[in-house]
């Protein structure tokens, strides 16, 4: 096991990654505070380790709250029925939530701690890959609107993570290659290290390697921890963490929710945004072909769907939280490893990539 702490003052906390963990009572028990737990899981993941999470708390003072499973379901009517049943099972603000699945429900369930009686404590059991090295570290929480994704939500820290990597066994492979986008987004803002290691390493990733995804794993996560303690609430540093996400939200919300996962479509965000990189001449040809061999060799989307045309992406894109004072602000790379927030890119070509890619 491996541990890391998001440095954040009296509110800083562990994220412990390995194998077995759901078996480690112990690195669980210290964070729940009150005679209350209630697990917020969904209909894949429940049947798969809900007894194990019961086994590390006591089930006989403990609420299950299974949702349907998928983004389509990140939605207000999921979040409303978690606050019912915890209004049912008489949940206290000294009940600790337990999230256990994927982005979905540490998202949504994240956000009914955050929001129920004003706040409770709550601790991440992530159970895919792209929720290991991103949502669930950091306190985002939230739900989709029809009109943009992730509009609605709050900063509200976990007490801890819990990561056992051998729940990746059971992950399907679609969501395994969706989870390495994210993994290929800390390369691409700070690391280019990383880049060449996920170069090399790649085939290992997919063929679920424990080694080489404990690794990719720990060390996703110390970038995130590390950007988390400079800038929680995403006043500067932490929008670097979205990274082809302007341009995958888009994606996520044209097509429909649940259509493209997450990830495939902040592959194919990241692209785009190493395209516009090129077109204002801070990266070259090869830089952009470079990025697109290694998205495809994890089995990801390198194109934007062509459902969408390039004025509706544009009008998606006007709704994403980078949006200020009616300004875009947008995740570009001034180098290989090097990216910045900027609003200082060129309109024009902006249309020019959304032309080009969603008509490719």
């Amino acid at each position: 096991m491996r541990t890391l702490q998001v440095e954040l003052g009296e509110r800083s906390y562990p994220i412990h990654i390995g194998p077995g963990l759901l078996k480690r009572a112990e690195l669980i028990k210290p964070h729940i505070h009150g005679k209350t737990t209630v697990v917020v899981s969904n209909e894949t993941v429940a049947p798969l380790y809900l007894e194990a999470v019961h086994e590390l708390i006591d089930k006989d003072r403990n609420t299950d709250i299974i949702l349907p499973d998928g983004e389509a379901y990140k939605t207000a009517e999921t979040l409303g029925n978690i606050y019912t049943g915890m209004l049912e099972a008489h949940c206290d603000r000294k009940t600790t939530l337990l999230a256990l699945g994927g982005g979905v429900v540490g998202d949504v369930a994240g956000f009914a701690s955050a929001s129920y009686q004003r706040g409770i404590n709550f601790i991440q059991i992530p159970t895919t890959l792209l929720a290991m090295v991103d949502s669930s570290v950091g306190g985002k929480t939230g739900i989709n609107h029809p009109l943009g994704k992730n509009m609605i939500g709050a900063f509200h820290q976990p007490q801890c993570v819990l990561i056992d990597t051998n729940t990746l066994n059971t992950l399907d492979d679609r969501q395994l290659s969706a989870g390495i986008a994210e993994v290929i987004k800390y390369g691409y803002i700070n690391d280019p290290e990383f880049i060449d290691w996920l170069n090399q390493n790649m085939d290992k990733l997919l063929e679920r390697e424990p080694e080489a995804l404990a690794y990719a794993i720990y060390r996703s996560c110390q970038h995130k921890a590390e950007i988390v303690a400079a800038d929680e609430k995403e006043a500067g540093q932490r929008a670097l963490l979205n990274l082809g996400h302007t341009f995958g939200h888009a994606i996520e919300t044209g097509m429909g929710y649940g259509k493209w996962l997450h990830g495939e479509a902040i592959a194919a965000g990241m692209v785009m945004a190493a395209e516009l990189s090129r077109e204002h001449g801070w990266i070259d040809d090869a830089d952009v072909e470079a990025m697109r061999a290694l998205i495809a060799k994890a089995r990801l989307p390198v194109d934007p769907p062509a459902e969408i045309s390039p004025q509706r992406f544009e009008k998606l894109m006007s709704i994403d939280k980078k949006v200020q004072d009616g300004v875009l602000h947008l995740v570009l790379m001034k180098a290989i490893g090097d990216s910045v927030v900027t609003s200082e890119f060129d309109p024009d070509l902006l249309k020019k990539v959304l032309a080009r890619d969603v008509r490719r």
